[in-house]
C-alpha cells in the first residue's frame, strides 16, 4: 500500500518566492506519485501564518488550480514554529507521514523520495541533514553550531544541520498533541 504523504509548507510574507516553490513542489509530488511511490491522495498544505501580503490569495489560487494544494490560515503571525506545528496537528490524521520544509526551497526536495523510502522501511522520523551551510554567512553558520554545542552540553540530543526538513510518521504526529 502507498503512503500518503503530506508537505506541511509554513509561510510568512512569501509572496515572492510561492509561484517558484508551488510549481516546484507539485512537480515533485506528482513524479512521486507517477511513479508509485506515494499515494494519490498526498497533498502539499501551505500554512499562511498570518502574512499581510498575497500569500492567502496565492494558495487559495493553487488549490482552485490542484486539488493536490491545501491550506491552512492563521489569523495573526504566531512564528515559524506555531505555525509548523499548526500544520502538522492538522494534517496528522489525514496522512501516513507529514514531511515539513520551508517555503524558500532552501532544502533539497529531490532528497524526498530518500525519505519516503527510509520511512517505508521503517523510520519513524527522517532528518533532512545539509551536506554544507555554503549559503548562509560565516556569522549564521558560527551562530547554529554554537546552538548545537550548547544544546549537546545541556544533555540534549541534536542532529547537526537539519533544520525543519524531516518526515514524521503518523505515531510521531499523535505525539504532538
Amino acid at each position: 500500500m502507498k503512503p500518503v504523504i503530506y508537505l506541511v509548507i509554513p509561510c510568512y510574507q512569501e509572496e515572492e518566492v510561492l509561484p517558484e516553490t508551488s510549481k516546484r513542489v507539485l512537480d515533485k509530488l506528482t513524479r512521486m506519485i507517477k511513479s508509485g511511490l506515494i499515494d494519490d491522495q498526498s497533498r502539499i498544505v501551505f500554512v499562511d501564518d498570518g502574512s499581510k501580503d498575497r500569500t492567502w490569495a496565492l494558495i487559495e489560487s493553487y488549490h482552485v488550480q490542484d486539488p493536490h494544494f491545501g491550506g491552512l490560515k492563521l489569523t495573526h503571525n504566531k512564528g515559524h514554529q506555531n505555525a509548523l506545528l499548526a500544520g502538522l496537528l492538522t494534517v496528522r490524521d489525514r496522512c501516513d507521514a507529514a514531511i515539513s520544509m520551508d517555503a524558500d526551497l532552501q532544502d533539497d526536495i529531490e532528497v524526498l523520495d530518500d525519505f519516503v523510502k527510509a520511512y517505508l522501511n521503517g523510520a519513524e522520523i527522517v532528518y533532512g541533514v545539509r551536506k554544507a551551510r555554503n549559503t548562509d554567512t560565516a556569522f549564521k553558520r558560527g551562530t547554529a553550531h554554537a546552538f548545537y554545542r550548547v544544546m549537546e552540553k545541556m544533555g540534549v540530543q541534536t542532529v547537526y544541520d537539519h533544520a525543519d526538513y524531516r518526515l514524521m510518521g503518523s505515531r510521531s504526529l499523535e505525539g504532538l498533541a
